[in-house]
């Protein structure tokens, strides 16, 4: 599979964008991430909206928004088809450079508590789990919150 292109999202991405989380994010749940909120993180000045093409073919992803000390990594999302082939370990990390160069040394997030698969991703990348939180999705589903410090150097890149 060739890399992925990464480019910042376009505000015509944001009907695919939302229809993506609605799929793979926010199974089973009220959607909340609607065309028009990922639009208003595509315009913001302080959110980064970023998409993974292969071939033309939008494989994946993310939203990330910025603090003055911290970044929150909104959504993050892989068609199943272009899973495992490090479409979302190089959005994060692309996010994540992002960060530090805008003087921005910690990245938080959530996840859903019964999604192994991506809390043992996010720890791969060098993030830990700081806490649990109950009903944090509409009252249904619990969440892990996880951090990175960046100046702490990542694990070794899956191969």
């Amino acid at each position: 599979m060739p890399d992925p292109e990464i480019q910042l999202a376009r505000r015509r991405d944001a009907v695919h964008l939302a229809a993506m989380s609605r799929r793979l994010v926010e199974a089973g749940l009220d959607p909340s991430w609607t065309v028009e909120r990922i639009e208003r993180h595509i315009r913001h000045e302080d959110s980064v909206v970023v998409t993974a093409r292969i071939r033309h073919q939008l494989a994946g992803f993310a939203i990330m928004q910025y603090g003055d000390t911290t970044a929150h990594l909104n959504l993050l999302a892989v068609e199943p088809a272009f899973r495992r082939a490090g479409i979302g370990r190089r959005l994060v990390r692309w996010l994540e450079e992002s960060a530090v160069v805008a003087g921005t040394f910690t990245v938080s997030l959530e996840l859903r508590a019964d999604n192994g698969v991506a809390e043992r991703f996010y720890e791969a990348l060098g993030y830990r789990e700081i806490g649990r939180i109950r009903g944090y999705y509409q009252r249904v589903e619990d969440a892990i919150r996880m951090r990175r410090e960046l100046s702490v150097p990542s694990a070794a890149p899956a191969r």
